[in-house]
């Protein structure tokens, strides 16, 4: 008996000819749903290696190899020539054809940064990494930050500044973005480039990629100051309550978030009866010994505060 071609096909059940076919992921089998019949038993699962809750992140962690990467000049699409020295099966190579290779991978190197753009880019994302690193700010921050500076660069606002200035603005505006409390102090300690060229790139961002970034909160930088001088959770907690009630009553616009983080700070330490100076405070936020003053005479009197 000949089967047509319609009934060898894998959607079609062999025996009834149904088209309801059922496929169990963890045994592996591809079962009829009409008659039962199990037509194949040790399918190789093609779906993604991680764990997936939505059709995205299905067909984002499908295995075609890694993600693309906005932070990598070439966003991870590119090939390399690796360590030259053995084969495929792990033997030594010829000297004659261990020459060959080096001197494919080099010119190899050399093409994959022939356009100005290509040069550009990976010196931005050199400096962005490096950044990163030294500032410990995650990588979806990176992204977004690497993902502002390619849109700088096709707009031409690089052209004629230093590409460390707009890379270091870049990530800037991606904290400022993702609210990851990072100061302009902090990246240009960190980079080359002076606080106010670093200012003035920012704000050439912001205005050229029309870009609206969120009001800082003060309750985030709490931590972060909290962790310099050993503070405990409570203390920072009531900290963070204070700062709250401070918002509600509108009281906070206008005033730096560090400055006022670190007043609520110095506030709750006088009322947990945690010994931490004012001066240990304002060095660990950045801010000057008056500023905390003035924040904490400020908090005082607006949250009927008894000290």
């Amino acid at each position: 008996m000949q089967r047509s071609k319609n009934e060898n096909s894998p959607d079609v059940c062999p025996e009834c000819g149904s088209r309801h076919i059922v496929i169990d992921s963890r045994s592996g089998e591809r079962i009829c749903g009409a008659c039962g019949l199990v037509m194949a038993d040790s399918m190789i699962n093609e779906g993604p290696e991680w764990r997936a809750f939505s059709q995205d992140e299905r067909e984002s962690r499908s295995r075609v190899g890694m993600p693309l990467s906005f932070s990598v000049h070439d966003k991870g699409l590119s090939t390399m020539i690796g360590q030259v020295g053995k084969d495929a099966f792990g033997r030594s190579i010829p000297t004659k054809t261990m020459f060959q290779m080096l001197r494919l991978k080099k010119w190899h190197i050399r093409s994959s940064y022939q356009s100005s753009i290509d040069r550009n880019l990976s010196h931005a994302m050199t400096e962005l990494s490096r950044l990163s690193d030294k500032l410990h700010i995650p990588k979806p921050v990176k992204e977004r930050a690497a993902v502002i500076y390619r849109k700088a660069l096709e707009k031409g606002l690089v052209r004629g500044r230093s590409i460390s200035a707009i890379a270091a603005a870049s990530l800037y505006a991606a904290c400022r973005v993702t609210g990851t409390p990072r100061t302009l102090r902090e990246l240009s300690d960190h980079s080359t480039i002076d606080k106010k060229d670093l200012a003035r790139c920012y704000r050439l961002l912001l205005r050229e990629l029309n870009m609206s970034m969120p009001i800082p909160k003060a309750q985030y930088r709490v931590p972060k100051i909290a962790a310099k001088v050993d503070i405990s959770e409570n203390t920072q907690q009531a900290a963070v309550n204070i700062l709250r009630r401070a918002e509600d009553l509108k009281t906070t616009a206008g005033k730096d978030p560090m400055g006022l983080a670190a007043a609520a700070l110095y506030i709750a330490c006088v009322m947990n009866d945690e010994k931490r100076t004012q001066k240990m405070i304002a060095d660990a936020a950045g801010v000057t010994e008056v500023t905390i003053r003035n924040r904490y005479k400020g908090l005082k009197e607006a949250l009927h505060l008894e000290i």
